[in-house]
């Protein structure tokens, strides 16, 4: 039975009150800067938006879907002893969930009732490393397309069985010698042609042509601890060392366009699961949304901001501190990036209950958890970038841009933020945030501890907008009333 909210809104401020209590001056948002385009829609994924943890193959942060607004809300909560980074939502409505257990760190695909949020199907796959259960998206068929812990590329389809539900591997790809011993998959995604690209954490690319069976691939020797990104023609790949641009030769052979070093920093700071950038990049462009790509590297006091013309090779059109508001900053989210504004969430000093194996320790040790959001444009010419605001929301989710109603959506958090404090007595909260000037429009209280913590992960729109949020130990759901 879901639990009514009463609208929020206690927290909302002025932009102009954000940022000077932050110690930063505004810059005018540019009205000539809309948000978008959407990202160029993947024939080889589900409709852009909830196709992907990011919501496309471009790594955008956006959603073509509305939220459900500042008004106020319900919500339900689906336990499933797991914590689920990626939500994706079919073209049937129905929403699949790959997460990880909680106990033995399995990878378990579950199949969710859209209207109640009840846990229709689930399926156990062959365990990996820590991100083996993190990374995937849902193909042009519905079917989520995951790498389990043998190296072979699944393909999971939903279907009735008798009065319920099943969820059954339709594909298998094995990848063979691709993947070397002891290394694993990070990141995968398709391109235009149909092949899917992936990346190992030991610095492997490569493609799968899953009707044939081909697989090819190219060494690195850089670690890669995120997702990869796709637009027509292009991939973008973040290692531990620098951004690669790459696109495929004539039998499918990764081939390296340009190579970006970028700094990443004396350690690995805390708050991010590896010494180097924590960003998937991302594509964006006022144009097709295509132009640039985007990481934020991991320089110290403060990460940079870099933003690269694809066309252009490895100089970036800017490298600008972000979250300078703070002694330190780092991310290990995302972006947004959507026409020529990039939005950046700080997770410095937020405390992971795991990181991947072989992480070196960070530096320092621990520290506090302060949160914030900055809005950084891209000028009109293209040759530089400036800050636009600085927000000291405190979120614990991975924040998504409705481009439908104009809304970023988030969950934050109050109270301890410490390492038991963010499973015990924090308090979580659906947040609705302006894009235009960093103001929160409405904060709806959901609940408290281990079970609302959503992990720093990115919550999922559906059509009918509701936002699908995945947490520590299981999904939200979350609608207007």
């Amino acid at each position: 039975m879901p639990f009514s909210l009463p609208m929020g809104g206690r927290l909302a401020v002025l932009a102009l009150s954000l940022t000077v209590a932050l110690g930063s001056a505004p810059a005018a948002a540019d009205p000539a800067s809309p948000f978008g385009p959407q990202a160029p829609q993947n024939p080889a994924t589900a409709a852009n938006g909830a196709a992907t943890m990011h919501g496309d193959s471009a790594s955008s942060g956006t959603t073509p879907h509305p939220g459900p607004g500042t008004s106020a809300v319900d919500y339900s909560r689906t336990a499933l002893a797991s914590a689920c980074p990626t939500v994706v939502v079919g073209s049937d409505g129905y929403v699949i969930a790959l997460c990880t257990t909680i106990f033995g760190q399995t990878p378990t695909a579950h199949l969710l009732d859209p209207v109640t949020g009840a846990d229709l199907a689930s399926l156990a796959l062959p365990k990996g490393s820590l991100f083996g259960g993190v990374y995937a998206y849902l193909d042009n068929a519905d079917r989520l397309v995951v790498v389990d812990g043998n190296d072979n590329l699944l393909r999971v389809g939903h279907r009735r069985a008798g009065s319920g539900w099943t969820l059954q591997i339709d594909e298998s790809t094995p990848l063979g010698n691709a993947v070397p011993a002891g290394d694993n998959i990070v990141g995968l995604t398709p391109d235009w042609q149909g092949r899917v690209w992936f990346a190992t954490s030991g610095g492997v690319i490569g493609t799968v042509d899953t009707g044939s069976g081909a697989v090819r691939s190219i060494s690195t020797g850089e670690g890669v601890q995120n997702s990869i990104s796709t637009v027509p023609g292009r991939t973008a790949v973040a290692t531990d060392h620098a951004l690669y641009l790459l696109s495929a030769g004539p039998d499918g052979t990764p081939v390296v366009d340009w190579r970006a070093p970028y700094d990443r920093g004396p350690a690995r700071k805390p708050g991010q699961l590896s010494w180097g950038t924590g960003t998937t990049p991302s594509f964006f462009g006022p144009g097709d949304g295509t132009e640039y790509v985007t990481i934020v590297d991991n320089a110290d006091p403060h990460g940079n901001l870099l933003v690269y013309r694809v066309a252009g090779g490895p100089d970036p059109i800017c490298r600008i501190p972000v979250l300078t508001p703070y002694a330190r900053s780092g991310t290990e989210d995302a972006v947004i990036a959507t026409g020529r504004s990039v939005f950046v969430t700080n997770t410095y000093g937020y405390p992971y209950p795991a990181l991947p194996e072989g992480a070196p320790a960070s530096r320092p040790s621990s520290a506090n958890f302060d949160g914030g959001l900055s809005r950084i444009d891209v000028n009109a010419e293209g040759t530089g970038c400036s800050v636009v605001w600085n927000s000291p929301v405190k979120s614990a989710a991975l924040p998504r841009l409705s481009l439908a109603d104009g809304k970023i959506y988030t969950v934050s958090v109050t109270g301890p933020t410490g390492s038991a404090g963010l499973n015990t007595f924090a308090q979580y909260h659906h947040s609705v945030i302006d894009p235009a000037t960093g103001a929160q429009s409405s904060s709806s209280f959901l609940g408290i501890g281990l079970v609302y913590n959503p992990l720093q992960m990115r919550g999922t729109a559906a059509p009918d907008g509701t936002l699908y949020q995945g947490t520590e130990t299981g999904v939200v759901r979350i609608s207007k009333r």
